[in-house]
């Protein structure tokens, strides 16, 4: 194990449903700490007889089960899945706030975590205290913890209310004081759940900066999250859980092929069946089609014709109708907005019954696979939005017309342009950068 920092071998962890695990006091987490380090999980069988004996006919749900994976030092590795699958229970385990039901997991080195809002804090005590406590936790010298202190509240942008009780803290403030210390009281082992998403944008770009920090500096990185970008833009590797068990594993771009192939299947229900809808109904959306060159009602070719057609229904009358349709990468996010009322489309009067034709000359997005969001008002109020109406698939295409296809060097669509080269004139051209 000498280059590994995580190990975990056959991880299980029940639960019974209805059931909570019991609190650990300040005090029993401060002794478990002290002798942490390089303390392995006791393998835990799952008739141990200081659990209940649980019917084979229900009352329990497994949150992981039988997942073995490796980190090695000085690695940044993401965690994916989707909610439910398991991701924040091995980090728990991993980080001793829970014990496994079976399986061992072992870590090598001191550990820095930040779970959910708040762990780790003490409410009574103020930001200035759960500081120092935080390090002496993490068996550092009073010194130690001194050195990073400026740093931590600098990062952490709270040196106004550093004396103040956390308990009085809002959630973004303890957020930015949680990771602050997880990261700068310079852990060996640093995981971080998705509790980042609460943070505003800047937030999370400073955050992960500081993660590429840690791992540049050859300490080890988990990251649990749900933004892909971020995963890809910070891990060499990464796992896929779902349903407690590991899905995919390997390098980071296959395993976000591999997952999000897994969870970008085609809706069951139709459009007309879907009941997670928003808006007052005086008209729905009931159908979803592509006319284009793939000849397929889910496919179209990047820079060939295409038509999308959305079938509604309503109740007369319908004036002012407009209509809007956002397309989003596998990332989620929104890469492309069409919009009637944009190009001066507004509807004064449609009938009962009808379809909606969105057509495009030349298609502009690369290959890929992209979620339509699908909007429609009605007098300026929204009658029906519907998230994930269709999937759809873009293929290569000659958009340009010139033998080159767009796409294998990255970005997210084609635009038509132009090039052209001139001799340069002086009078009209400054040089940049270059000094006089």
């Amino acid at each position: 194990m000498e280059n590994v920092a995580v190990r975990v071998q056959n991880l299980g962890k029940r639960y019974r449903i209805g059931e909570q695990e019991p609190y650990r006091t300040l005090r029993d987490a401060i002794a478990r700490a002290a002798t942490a380090p390089f303390r392995r999980t006791r393998p835990r069988r799952a008739d141990d007889s200081r659990y209940l004996a649980i019917s084979s006919h229900g009352g329990h749900i497994w949150a992981l089960r039988n997942v073995s994976l490796e980190v090695m030092n000085g690695e940044a590795v993401g965690i994916i899945g989707p909610n439910g699958a398991g991701k924040t229970t091995l980090l728990k385990i991993l980080s001793r706030i829970t014990e496994p039901t079976e399986g061992q997991a072992e870590i090598r080195g001191r550990l820095g975590s930040l779970l959910e809002i708040g762990t780790g804090f003490h409410q009574e005590l103020t930001g200035r205290e759960n500081i120092y406590l935080n390090g002496a936790i993490l068996g550092m010298k009073k010194k130690e913890i001194e050195s990073k202190f400026h740093d931590i509240v600098a990062f952490a942008e709270i040196s106004d209310f550093i004396d103040t009780p956390v308990k009085w803290y809002s959630d973004g403030m303890r957020l930015r004081l949680g990771f602050a210390i997880a990261a700068h009281l310079e852990p060996e082992v640093l995981l971080v759940d998705e509790v980042l998403a609460v943070g505003d944008a800047s937030f999370q770009r400073k955050c992960l900066g500081k993660m590429g920090e840690v791992a540049g500096e050859g300490r080890t990185v988990i990251l649990v999250s749900h933004d892909m970008a971020a995963i890809q833009n910070l891990c060499g590797r990464a796992y896929a859980l779902n349903h407690g068990r590991i899905l995919a594993s390997g390098e980071v771009n296959g395993v976000i092929s591999q997952y999000l192939e897994s969870v970008s299947r085609p809706q069951v229900a139709s459009i007309a069946d879907r009941t997670d809808r928003r808006g007052n109904g005086r008209l729905r959306l009931v159908g979803f089609s592509i006319l284009g060159a793939a000849n397929s009602s889910d496919t179209v070719q990047c820079g060939a014709r295409a038509t999308f057609e959305i079938a509604y229904e309503g109740s007369a009358p319908l004036r002012n109708v407009d209509i809007d349709m956002l397309f989003y990468n596998q990332f989620g996010t929104c890469v492309l907005v069409t919009g009637s009322s944009f190009v001066g489309k507004v509807f004064a009067e449609v009938p009962e019954r009808g379809i909606f034709s969105c057509r495009f000359e030349k298609f502009p997005l690369l290959p890929g696979i992209y979620h339509l969001r699908l909007n429609c008002g009605v007098n300026g109020i929204v009658a029906d939005d519907l998230k994930n109406a269709a999937t759809i698939h873009v293929v290569g295409g000659d958009y340009y017309g010139s033998g080159k296809i767009p796409g294998r060097g990255g970005g997210l669509f084609a635009v038509p342009h132009e090039w052209e080269v001139r001799n340069e004139d002086s009078g009209s051209f400054t040089r940049r950068g270059h000094g006089t």
